[in-house]
C-alpha cells in the first residue's frame, strides 16, 4: 500500500483536537513496525516531541512485565489491539496496587472489533477519564485511523463496537450494492473518502482499480476506498461496526 507522508501528518493533525498529544507523552512502541498502528505509534511520539518506549517483544508478550513497565516508564500514551488491553486488564485486576500507580491518559484500541462489555472490570478499578479509552476503526489504506469514538463505562452495556465518527478531513458512506447511501440503522459496506487515501497498491493496477473507485457524492476526480466491512450509522449518528462482508 502506497502512502505518502503527508498523509501521516494530517492524520495527527485533524485528530489534534481531540487528544492534543505533546513533548510531555510517552508513548510505547507496541506494534511490529509491519502493523499499521506502528506508524501512529512512532509518529505520534516522535512528531510532538515526545518520548517513544520501545517494548521488547517478550514484554509484549508477557501482560505484568507489561503493566510494571507502563508504570516504570510513566507511559500517558498506549495504543492497543482489544485482545491485548483484555489481557492487561486481567493483569491489572491480579495486581491493583500496580495498576493504581499508572499514568495513562488516552489509551486507542485499534485493528480488531472491540468488546465494549470486557472492559467493565476496567472501570469497576478506573475513572472513565483517567485514562481516556477510544475506540478507533481504521484501514490501512487509509492511513491508520478512519473514526473516533470516546468511550465511557456506560458502553460497556454495549452490545456493537460504536467506532464513532470520521476524522474531520474523511467522509464515511454506508452504501449498498448499488452504491446507493443506506438509510440510518441500515447495514452496508463502509467506503471511506478523503485526504487519508493511500495512492493505490504498488504494482497492482488491478487491484487499485477495484478498491479505490470514483466518488460519485464527491468533487469531480475524488475517490473512495470500497473497505470490504459492514456498519451502520445509528441514531446517534456515529458508526457501529458489524464485521466483515465476505464472513
Amino acid at each position: 500500500v502506497v502512502i505518502p507522508h503527508r498523509n501521516v501528518l494530517r492524520l495527527l493533525d485533524a485528530t489534534d483536537h481531540w487528544f492534543s498529544f505533546n513533548h510531555n507523552d510517552v508513548w510505547t512502541l507496541f506494534h511490529s513496525y509491519a502493523f499499521d498502528f506502528s506508524v501512529w505509534e512512532i509518529w505520534g511520539a516522535l512528531l510532538r516531541g515526545g518520548r517513544l518506549v520501545i517494548v521488547p517483544y517478550t514484554t509484549t508478550r508477557t501482560p505484568t512485565d507489561f503493566l510494571n513497565l507502563l508504570v516504570r516508564e510513566r507511559v500517558t500514551v498506549l495504543n492497543q489491539t482489544p485482545s491485548a488491553f483484555y489481557q492487561l486488564i486481567q493483569a491489572d485486576a491480579e495486581a491493583p496496587h500496580i495498576g493504581t500507580e499508572l499514568a495513562l491518559r488516552h489509551v486507542v484500541f485499534g485493528g480488531e472489533a472491540l468488546d465494549p462489555s470486557r472492559l467493565t472490570s476496567w472501570y469497576e478499578r478506573h475513572a472513565q477519564d483517567a485514562p481516556v479509552l477510544v475506540n478507533m476503526y481504521g484501514i490501512t489504506e487509509t492511513t491508520v485511523h478512519v473514526t473516533h469514538q470516546e468511550l465511557q463505562a456506560a458502553h460497556t452495556a454495549d452490545t456493537l463496537s460504536t467506532v464513532g465518527v470520521p476524522i474531520p478531513d474523511l467522509r464515511a458512506y454506508i452504501l449498498d450494492a448499488n452504491l446507493r447511501l443506506a438509510p440510518t440503522g441500515t447495514a452496508g459496506e463502509l467506503y471511506v473518502a478523503g485526504a487519508g487515501l493511500a495512492r493505490g497498491y504498488l504494482n497492482r493496477p488491478a487491484l487499485t482499480a477495484e478498491r479505490f473507485i470514483a466518488n460519485p457524492y464527491g468533487t469531480p476526480g475524488t475517490r473512495m476506498y470500497r473497505s470490504g466491512d459492514l456498519a451502520r450509522w445509528n441514531t446517534h449518528g456515529q458508526l457501529e461496526y458489524l464485521g466483515r462482508a465476505d464472513q
